[in-house]
């Protein structure tokens, strides 16, 4: 990968926290405003980042009209390796192996934090696609207990043998929490907290694309 200028690295590190706090990336816009440019500057750098191999961006519909990922890292000795732990459902919860499977070469610049906060899980499904997570991604995930309305998160389901792990969007409903798809032809999953135990293993943070 190709040495970033010192501006094109506080774009990359924008769009982590931005989409660490949002749980959606940037717009073009929302980056040109970020940093006092136009559109259209911010659009240029942007695709010097997907030149450089920093970041793959793919044209989508509605909010995220740009719809930004991380891109896999050529050379990897400059960036922090976080683990891939098994697969995660992204449509009837599939029980999520706790075994490395590799790991994911990362900018430090996208991790709003130490690595060893973050793993990464390979989604299988397309319950949320309209959160552009699609079959095969792997999302990158930090490590939390807990969550806040409209989070997309990785939740756990049950407990012991029968645990099954699941990536939604996270929605209160008063004693229940609801795991949301982002498709419409799928319906929600809605827990009750006092008859089935659920666990937040952490929130989604980002998606890579390309493996």
């Amino acid at each position: 990968m190709r040495e970033l200028t010192s501006r094109q690295q506080d774009i990359l590190k924008f769009i982590g926290s931005f989409s660490t706090e949002h749980g959606l990336p940037p717009t073009v816009r929302e980056i040109g405003e970020r940093f006092r440019v136009t559109p259209r500057a911010a659009f240029d750098h942007l695709r010097a980042l997907e030149r450089k191999g920093a970041l793959k961006r793919r044209e989508s519909t509605g909010r995220t009209s740009r719809a930004l990922t991380v891109a896999r890292p050529y050379q990897t000795g400059e960036f922090r390796r976080v683990p891939v732990l098994g697969r995660i459902a992204a449509g009837a919860p599939l029980l999520a192996e706790e075994h490395r499977e590799g790991e994911l070469p990362l900018a430090p610049a996208v991790l709003p934090g130490p690595p060893e906060d973050f793993f990464a899980l390979r989604v299988r499904g397309d319950s949320m696609i309209g959160a552009h997570i699609c079959d095969g991604d792997l999302v990158v995930v930090r490590r939390q207990n807990a969550a806040q309305p409209n989070d997309i998160v990785v939740a756990m389901l049950g407990e012991g043998a029968e645990a099954e792990a699941t990536v939604k969007r996270f929605v209160l409903d008063g004693a229940r929490v609801v795991l949301k798809p982002e498709n419409a032809t799928m319906a929600p999953i809605v827990v009750d907290l006092r008859s089935r135990p659920l666990k937040i293993l952490g929130k989604v943070i980002g998606v890579v694309r390309g493996f």
